[in-house]
């Protein structure tokens, strides 16, 4: 029996380190019906694959069981966020206003008491979250961030206080700035991360809330977009975005599609041609049918494909988790030999106290969680601005390997819109061949039927048709047999302009009424105005860039010789440049392959890295990994470059990240930094991570 599976996604509140999304991902995959949990820190969100059975409400409980809190997604989720941002100012604020003053005191060794009071505010309430959370997770036998932080801060704070009935030295300037500097960090740090997830934000705020619905009679009246239903017209003005995706009913304009596809230029739109919903009316007004709801429209996609893309892990995050889910208890191993190391070499508790607590407040898995989603987060989101979707991390993985870039021909190097550039063909002839032609769907076939009604050719009736794939298509024409298709496939030899339309980078169609040859057409498709440089580019990064079509190897080579592609297979029937791909495999080589047909999907989900071009079929963009939302060829190279940058900075964050951690804990353990100044550190390890993942937003693509 089929069990329904569904995805359930929600905001969680309240982690503060990688430790936080590991413990929480590990309880959700424990609940019965849930098969797969995955908890993001940089996001703060859950995404939960489990069985129709499993009530959202389980998945809350076991998130709030730990400590933390649950916000579904929507106005009153972002309205709770940027409160609880606001909210992590302000405690930030009031506890470096009270520890300074500590701090002060303690410096003048004045008024041990004052000292006391400021420092309990502070870590008893700014720091009460630390400690709240600690005790949840140790009813759970759990640890993290928070828990290294109640044991430093509150060891501080309790032997200060017994000291000072004692006579002994006090340490309450130090649990109050080590507060703090904490709740300062993590103040910065999910600004930092704001920064990181505004283009994804930005994009959601694009689309219209208005709009101008045509009622029956002729008259508009304004509705919210949101009431619109598909076959719905609505009038779109000058200056106004467009509603909903849809196609024009009447009238023309230019559109500014830039916030789709990155491209600043208009795109020039005329009655049948569609549009989309959040895109620009520049000039003209537009009559326009609705097509699609709000939450099925092409913004919706994006914005949906990039949301998956930053919620999935890169294959590196799951060893990081690994060692995130050990961190922390590891620390208070080490805190409490060094504890007992120093005790033993000293004999004085005060001197030992010091580097212990130094060592529980430095150590930052925080920074190990933030490497791989911050980096992701900026990646994918200066993406979507620039019309390049990465849809997963594994893409970002897959592409510092790849050697060879695979092109499919059509609509990917050319224009995708053959048309009719020769032919020898009379007018009655013309009508046998557009006749059979028009049952075809083929490019090639249709660029025939335009031009033959451009020449006002009347079309026959036409019967027993047969389509051979790649090779032409067969059938009875006013009680004639007509046969179309390559030189090759009709047998047509000796036709003299057939070789020299060729070497001109033309596809050939040679016709055939009742086994004898009437005439040939000569059929190009135009390359793309930024493939000749894009290939320049990609030899330039170090690339072999190879041009895959079903054309004679004649057509191939001169249409690669006026792009500078130097690799051609020619004549790959649709269905096996599969075999392509696996054939360069087979030597060694790691295969980008980038295609926009439906029978460019075995290739592209075969190859170790999938491109597909955005104007292409459903099928296509399904099988990529990186899917490019209008442009050309050009979009690849920076597609690419994108890819490579980001997969750098996380490279970079991981490097930093665990450079730091190996680092400072030896310092901080041997004594050579004061409990203060390791929290300032961790702060600062943290805001590094994600201020090195917003370099990505400036990278040169």
């Amino acid at each position: 029996m089929r069990i329904n599976m569904t995805q359930t996604t929600f905001k969680i509140s309240g982690m503060h380190c990688a430790s936080c999304a590991v413990n929480i991902e590990s309880e959700l995959g424990k609940i019965s019906g849930v098969k797969k949990a995955n908890v993001n820190y940089a996001l703060a969100s859950a995404s939960v694959e489990h069985e129709a059975s499993v009530m959202d409400h389980q998945l809350h409980e076991t998130v709030k069981g730990l400590g933390y809190q649950v916000q579904m997604p929507g106005m009153e989720g972002d309205a709770h966020a940027h409160h609880g941002s606001d909210g992590a100012g302000r405690r930030a604020f009031i506890s470096m206003g009270l520890a300074v003053p500590a701090v002060i005191m303690a410096m003048l060794g004045f008024w041990p008491w004052g000292q006391a009071i400021l420092a309990t505010i502070v870590v008893l309430g700014p720091g009460m979250e630390f400690h709240k959370t600690t005790a949840k997770q140790l009813k759970r036998g759990k640890a993290n961030m928070d828990t290294l932080i109640t044991i430093g801060t509150g060891s501080a704070l309790l032997v200060s206080w017994w000291q000072i009935f004692v006579g002994g030295h006090i340490y309450f300037e130090t649990a109050a700035l080590i507060t703090g500097f904490i709740l300062l960090g993590r103040y910065f740090e999910a600004r930092a991360k704001g920064r990181a997830s505004e283009a994804i934000s930005r994009l959601m705020e694009l689309g219209a809330k208005m709009a101008h619905l045509i009622a029956e009679d002729g008259t508009t009246r304004d509705v919210p977009v949101e009431s619109l239903k598909v076959g719905d017209q609505v009038l779109v003005k000058p200056g106004e975005k467009v509603p909903l995706d849809g196609l024009i009913v009447k009238g023309s304009s230019n559109l500014d599609e830039s916030m789709l596809t990155g491209e600043s230029m208009a795109v020039s739109k005329k009655e049948g041609d569609d549009v989309f919903g959040a895109t620009v009316n520049q000039d003209g007004a537009l009559t326009v049918k609705v097509k699609a709801l709000s939450g099925n429209t092409v913004l919706a996609q994006i914005v949906k494909m990039v949301e998956q893309a930053q919620q999935e892990k890169a294959p590196i995050q799951k060893l990081v988790d690994k060692i995130s889910g050990i961190f922390v208890p590891i620390v208070i191993v080490i805190a409490g030999v060094t504890f007992v190391a120093w005790y033993a070499i000293t004999g004085d508790i005060s001197a030992s106290f010091i580097p212990a607590i130094a060592v529980l407040v430095i150590a930052c898995p925080c920074a190990l969680g933030l490497a791989t989603p911050t980096a992701i987060l900026v990646g994918t989101g200066r993406g979507a601005k620039e019309g390049i979707l990465i849809k997963s991390g594994e893409a970002l993985e897959r592409n510092r390997h790849i050697d060879v870039v695979l092109f499919d021909k059509t609509g990917t190097l050319t224009e995708g819109r053959p048309s009719v550039t020769n032919t020898d063909l009379s007018s009655e002839q013309m009508s046998f061949v557009a006749s059979l032609e028009a049952s075809s769907e083929h490019p090639l076939a249709m660029a025939v039927v335009r031009y033959a009604k451009d020449q006002g050719v009347v079309l026959k009736p036409v019967d027993q048709v047969k389509s051979i794939t790649g090779k032409g298509i067969e059938g009875m024409v006013d009680g004639k047999k007509v046969v179309i298709g390559s030189p090759s496939f009709v047998s047509a030899k000796n036709v003299p302009q057939v070789e020299l339309w060729q070497s001109e980078g033309k596809t050939v169609v040679v016709a055939m009424v009742e086994g004898v040859v009437i005439g040939t057409l000569a059929i190009a498709d135009a390359p793309k105005e930024s493939a000749k440089e894009a290939v320049a580019e990609l030899k330039r990064m170090g690339l072999e860039v190879v041009m895959v079509t079903g054309d004679n190897r004649r057509t191939a080579e001169a249409i690669a010789h006026q792009l500078g592609i130097d690799q051609v297979e020619s004549e790959v029937m649709p269905g096996t440049k599969l075999d392509v791909v696996k054939a360069l495999q087979e030597k060694g080589k790691k295969v980008a392959f980038v295609g926009d047909g439906i029978n460019d999907a075995p290739a592209l989900t075969q190859a170790d890295l999938g491109i597909a071009m955005g104007t292409g079929t459903d099928i296509a963009i399904e099988a990529g990994q990186i899917v490019l939302v209008g442009g050309g060829p050009e979009k690849v190279v920076s597609g690419l470059k994108l890819a490579s940058a980001t997969y750098r900075g996380i490279r970079q964050n991981l490097f930093w990240a665990f450079f730091y951690n190996v680092a400072a804990i030896p310092l901080a353990a041997f004594g050579l930094l004061n409990p203060m100044i390791a929290s300032g550190a961790m702060a600062f390890s943290s805001i590094s991570v994600v201020l090195n993942s917003l370099r990505i937003r400036r990278a040169k693509i």
